[in-house]
């Protein structure tokens, strides 16, 4: 996603390669909050709050007092108190929205742990953030080395350190209880730094580390995805999906996200159906039984027992009157089937001006063309030639036909030849006689006209 405009009103500049410090649109990270109270003036006589929200490695956010009044903007770099020392976070959100945000997430306003913040970063402090977030991938393989060797049942997935050096805080995900201990003093010792050990799940990892899903998109929760929502195997269930692991789960391990995003539609859709668990429908000719349904098209199929191969579709309404009559008692004969309207192919205009055909997957096959291929057409075959002046194409292979009437025409009009060149002169002198034109040499005769 690119950037509005000139990134950097900040200390930092901005854009895709700082993680979304842009000072305008923020747009670069998934925790971004659209500042929709920014271009409206304070009331006279009101004061700002005084509560901002800043982000740390676009994996956490966290709320600090601005108790110096500093002129803060979104897209600032801002020196705020740690634990110990002093962090570096960039600033996602400032005004009116910090205090919905806080009473979302259940924060006290007036609570003495709120933190507060320092000052503006100087060009010190961020050379020295920079210089500690390039130490954090190569201390994530040494540390993953280190826990190996202590044969430790965990997985390091992320490091990250604080703004000014002094902590590192390790990320992992374990399938049990780990003792640690010893793994951080070893740790300790190694990079000279305050260790802290974050456990996270599946989901947060996947999170932090990115990937590719199987749709072909960026993962969901490391792009826009903020909150984790159980998933369970119902919602694919409602959705008549096929309960396959393999396909269900996404690149974490667990169900995927986006089985959520539609079960609210599908849940809406399954309202005007009826209960079919242990249920039939009473026929004459026999019991039917319910094989699938489509949800939107508010279809069900059902087949009799003796005939399992049979569908017959019925749509949601007739399948209530038919279970209203049973519950009275009432058996219709059969079940008639209804019939399905075919679906029409939804053609999509485009939306944009094709002047050279750039949408077309054929549009270098031309006829004509430069390789080897030039004398074929789009089929792979060479074309017919045209004939050359008068004379007709020949046919290869292919057998004349014969028009009987033609022919016995042609029997009439042209004279049996024999084989003496005298008794055919005399009959073409014949004929000849007879009005039908002048006597017919065929070559064979000695006669001179």
């Amino acid at each position: 996603m690119g950037c509005g405009s000139g990134c950097g009103t900040g200390s930092l500049p901005g854009g895709c390669n700082n993680n979304g410090a842009c000072g305008t649109t923020g747009a670069c990270n998934k925790l971004t909050v659209f500042d929709w109270l920014g271009n409206m003036s304070m009331p006279a006589g009101q004061k700002p709050f005084d509560m901002v929200e800043v982000r740390f490695k676009n994996s956490r956010k966290e709320f600090f007092r601005n108790v110096n009044n500093l002129a803060l903007n979104i897209g600032d770099t801002v020196a705020v108190e740690a634990n110990s020392g002093h962090d570096i976070g960039t600033i996602t959100l400032t005004g009116e929205l910090v205090r919905l945000q806080m009473k979302k997430r259940g924060a006290n306003f007036d609570s003495e742990e709120i933190k507060k913040v320092y000052r503006k970063a100087k060009q010190n402090d961020i050379d020295k953030w920079r210089e500690a977030q390039s130490l954090e991938v190569s201390t994530m393989y040494r540390a993953r080395t280190i826990a190996l060797n202590l044969g430790l049942n965990m997985k390091l997935s992320d490091v990250e350190y604080q703004g000014d050096k002094s902590k590192a805080i390790f990320y992992y995900t374990a399938e049990a209880r780990v003792d640690f201990r010893e793994l951080i003093k070893v740790l300790a010792e190694e990079f000279r730094v305050r260790i802290e050990m974050r456990q996270i799940g599946a989901r947060q990892e996947a999170s932090r580390l990115g990937g590719i899903g199987s749709c072909g998109r960026e993962l969901c929760c490391s792009s826009w995805l903020t909150d984790f929502r159980t998933v369970n195997t119902s919602a694919a269930r409602y959705q008549q999906l096929s309960l396959n692991p393999l396909k269900l789960a996404g690149q974490c391990g667990k169900l995927k996200c986006c089985l959520n995003y539609e079960l609210d539609s599908y849940m809406e859709a399954l309202r005007d159906f009826p209960d079919m668990e242990g249920k039939k429908l009473l026929t004459k000719k026999g019991d039917a039984f319910l094989q699938k349904i489509d949800i939107f098209r508010r279809m069900m199929w059902f087949s009799y027992r003796n005939e399992p191969g049979v569908l017959i579709p019925l749509n949601v309404d007739s399948v209530h009157s038919i279970l209203s009559d049973n519950a009275k008692g009432e058996m219709p004969e059969e079940l008639i089937a209804v019939a399905l309207k075919p679906e029409k192919a939804h053609v999509v205009e485009p939306l944009f001006e094709n002047p050279v055909g750039q949408d077309s997957l054929t549009r270098f096959d031309k006829k004509g063309g430069g390789g080897r291929n030039k004398n074929r057409n789009r089929d792979g075959k060479r074309p017919q030639q045209k004939p050359q002046g008068n004379k007709p194409p020949q046919q290869k292979n292919r057998p004349e036909q014969k028009n009987p009437n033609q022919s016995q025409t042609n029997a009439q009009q042209k004279p049996k030849l024999t084989g003496n060149p005298q008794q055919n002169n005399n009959r073409n002198k014949r004929q000849g006689n007879k009005g039908q034109g002048q006597p017919r040499n065929n070559g064979n005769s000695n006669d001179k006209n």
